[in-house]
């Protein structure tokens, strides 16, 4: 008898555990908390489709990273250490002048409400430039601009994917030239510590790196090109432009409603 009561509490044992195990698989979809759910509670209906929070912060950011980086911009030209920050500062005012005016505009049409002051940490930032002098400010400008930059162009990307609005869509490919040409302009100033990136952004990584094996020290064998095969009549070109420069020519952005 007792033989059987503890194989029968074994066997309830296991049940419970399978069921516990179960349980989240067959009730997820009614679980509140899930990344659906998320998106779906924190967006709101728009005539140019859904508008989610991460839209709005998208929307927020560049009307922020146009408050400080303008001002370094001007800043980099009054003191004009050399041509190559000089055109990066050119660059910083004449690209976020123009973004700046295209998300006031899309924040308009949204009813987004925008701020008008740069965050602490970016106030932080001018004060340091402005601390700066020589060498020490030429690299302090290149690599606080070009960091600030590197990390945008991720939600750049993130939000050009994923958003369902068609305005913050459009936002987000006219900021994505911007972005690019600007980390373009900072880069060229040769002051740049990617080192210094690659680091910081490996120390905020988890996951284990991944890719081919590291070079062995001999000739791999050379790839096949990726070309169609057939006589297609194709119709379209390759970007005119050189390789590593970023065409910036665009129309006009409408002023602001209101």
């Amino acid at each position: 008898m007792r033989r059987i009561n503890g194989t029968a509490l074994i066997i309830a044992a296991l049940v419970a555990t399978v069921g516990a195990l179960a349980f989240p698989v067959w009730s997820y979809a009614d679980r509140s908390g899930t990344g659906q759910d998320n998106l779906n509670a924190s967006s709101v209906a728009t005539q140019w489709g859904p508008l989610s929070a991460t839209d709005r912060d998208f929307l927020v950011k560049v009307r922020l990273a146009g408050l400080w980086e303008l001002p370094a911009g001007q800043q980099a030209i009054e003191r004009a250490p050399t041509k190559a920050i000089r055109d990066a500062g050119d660059h910083l005012i004449v690209g976020h002048s123009d973004l700046d005016k295209r998300a006031r505009d899309v924040a308009a049409k949204l009813g987004v409400e925008l701020p008008n002051q740069p965050t602490e940490q970016q106030q932080g930032w001018l004060r340091e430039l402005s601390a700066a002098s020589g060498r020490e400010y030429e690299y302090k400008f290149a690599n606080l601009l070009r960091n600030a930059h590197g990390k945008v162009f991720a939600l750049v990307a993130q939000v050009r994917h994923t958003t369902r609005n068609t305005l913050i869509r459009q936002l987000a490919s006219d900021a994505n030239v911007t972005v690019l040409d600007h980390i373009t302009m900072l880069e060229n100033t040769g002051m740049v510590d990617f080192d210094a990136i690659a680091n910081e952004a490996a120390t905020g990584a988890t996951a284990s790196p991944t890719g081919p094996p590291p070079p062995n020290g001999s000739l791999p064998p050379a790839p096949k090109p990726a070309e169609p095969s057939g006589n297609q009549q194709l119709t379209s070109s390759p970007s005119p432009v050189a390789p590593g420069t970023v065409n910036t020519n665009r129309p006009e952005a409408p002023e602001p409603a209101g």
